[in-house]
């Protein structure tokens, strides 16, 4: 269920002749209520006096930052911060981070299929090539030529900066290198056309993962001000809403070879090189507290990914993760730190893995075919039985079944399994959302499941795999963060 912000205000007018100013009073209903409930409390406290006869008003007053509700921690402000693009002088983890890729035009440039989508490339980029012959050719002032636009949403989508560039008479052409695998969604990849020219903004991301092969991982997390809080990790191009708006932290940074500096360590690959993206001063901020002891970047990258699923961690500074890029604590054991970086390692493996660990064998697949579950695949049926269309529920609110296509049943899921949530809602449902066969309503143009599972993963049944796969993802990451030292902070 989405969170609503909805506020009823009554005020009343303050002269400024009084001897006391006003004062503002809230009461909070509590969050992610049905409509029914809602005004269920409405009801039970009749009016306004209502909530005045049962003490639930609180006064409010702005802290040092301006919050009013959900005030910040202002110890978290003398923690190390990941990234600070404000303050050049401030330390900071990462030496460069950056939003995930934002196309404006996601029907054109993901596909499941490689193939269809370079044809749905090619035929954007023709059209846009022909309007840009066309406009070029208009007998009208410039100033016109935007109304000879051709805005048919079948053969392209439109976006600020491609226009600009239409207007500017710009040609463009395919860059074949452009043709990537992305991580569009939790635990959804896609074929992705990763294009300056195409995406409405592609920010450090070319920074990040220059060519098909530049190896990188990348810590993406929710952007504050943005839906509640996640983080995943990813080893390809992270799509911007991957979790929310992602803001993404990378292990390398690649520079271009004209760019070389005296820091660069190794070759990242033709016309690149490669260097650590975690700054010298991290390092030498986590090795001051353990003098004794060995710490390398990796350790510090990996500890990071733990510590931002700690439970305890995301509880204690809720209200400053809404509003600011998080801030990084130490451990006053080295034991614990150890702790969380071989947790930041495990997690990692998990989610990075997720197409390849093993199935949950705790369910049993209902239907006429006689199939059964190994740690390995789904055993039994034909190729033709695994076409999904839509992963659904078998009824309304159940979490233990859900109906895989008409021939299978997921069934004895267990419930606990739902409840690993990242962007917003479990994992399981990601799969049973991004599983399926869709139609864009503007541009026609169908993106089906089937087709990564046949063209890429060459397996007919990797929807139901991918499924049972992530299961067992979502009950091992649950049981590594439960299993996390408690915050005993430096």
């Amino acid at each position: 269920m989405e969170r609503s912000n909805l506020t009823v205000t009554l005020a009343r007018q303050c002269y400024p002749q009084a001897e006391e100013h006003g004062k503002i009073y809230f009461h909070d209903i509590g969050d992610y209520l049905t409509r029914e409930q809602k005004l269920e409390v409405v009801s039970e406290f009749g009016s306004i006096a209502g909530i005045t006869q049962k003490s639930g008003w609180q006064m409010i007053e702005p802290d040092e930052f301006g919050d009013w509700l959900n005030q910040r921690d202002p110890f978290f402000d003398t923690y190390m911060a990941l990234g600070d693009k404000k303050d050049k002088a401030a330390a900071e983890i990462f030496d460069n981070y950056s939003r995930g890729v934002e196309t404006s035009r996601d029907a054109w440039v993901y596909n499941y299929s490689e193939s269809k989508l370079k044809n749905v490339v090619e035929e954007m980029v023709d059209f846009y090539n022909s309007e840009v012959k066309k406009i070029s050719g208009l007998s009208v002032p410039k100033e016109e030529h935007a109304d000879y636009i051709d805005f048919n949403t079948q053969k392209i989508s439109w976006g600020r900066a491609i226009k600009n560039d239409l207007l500017k008479l710009k040609s463009h052409t395919i860059d074949r290198s452009g043709y990537r695998t992305s991580l569009y969604r939790p635990f959804t990849k896609s074929n992705f056309y990763f294009d300056n020219n195409f995406n409405n903004m592609v920010y450090q991301m070319h920074k990040f993962f220059p060519q098909r092969d530049s190896a990188n991982l990348v810590i993406c997390l929710t952007l504050a001000g943005t839906k509640g809080f996640s983080v995943l990790i990813s080893d390809t191009l992270p799509d911007l809403h991957l979790v929310g708006d992602a803001q993404c932290f990378p292990f390398y940074l690649y520079e271009s070879n004209e760019d070389q500096s005296d820091d660069l360590l190794s070759q990242g690959g033709s016309g690149h090189v490669r260097k650590d993206a975690i700054t010298n001063d991290a390092l030498e901020h986590f090795q001051s507290a353990y003098p004794s002891s060995t710490i390398t970047k990796e350790d510090i990258f990996y500890y990071i990914y733990s510590l931002l699923h700690s439970e305890e961690y995301r509880e204690r500074y809720a209200d400053n993760l809404i509003k600011q890029l998080p801030r990084i604590l130490r451990m006053k054991q080295y034991g614990d730190f150890v702790a969380f970086a071989q947790a930041g390692r495990d997690l990692a493996a998990l989610h990075l893995n997720y197409e390849s660990v093993d199935l949950n064998t705790q369910v049993t697949l209902g239907g006429s075919l006689g199939l059964r579950v190994t740690e390995q695949g789904v055993k039994g049926g034909q190729d033709a039985d695994f076409t999904v269309t839509k992963i659904k529920p078998a009824k309304r609110g159940e979490k233990s079944k859900v109906i895989y296509n008409s021939k299978i049943t997921i069934e004895n899921i267990p419930e606990e399994a739902y409840d690993y949530v990242v962007n917003g809602k479990p994992a399981l449902e990601w799969v049973m959302e991004r599983q399926a066969v869709t139609t864009d309503k503007k541009s026609g143009i169908v993106n089906d499941a089937n087709d990564w599972a046949v063209e890429t993963m060459d397996n007919p049944r990797y929807p139901l795999e991918l499924f049972l796969r992530v299961i067992t993802v979502s009950l091992e990451t649950q049981k590594i963060v439960r299993g996390l030292p408690k915050l005993d902070i430096l």
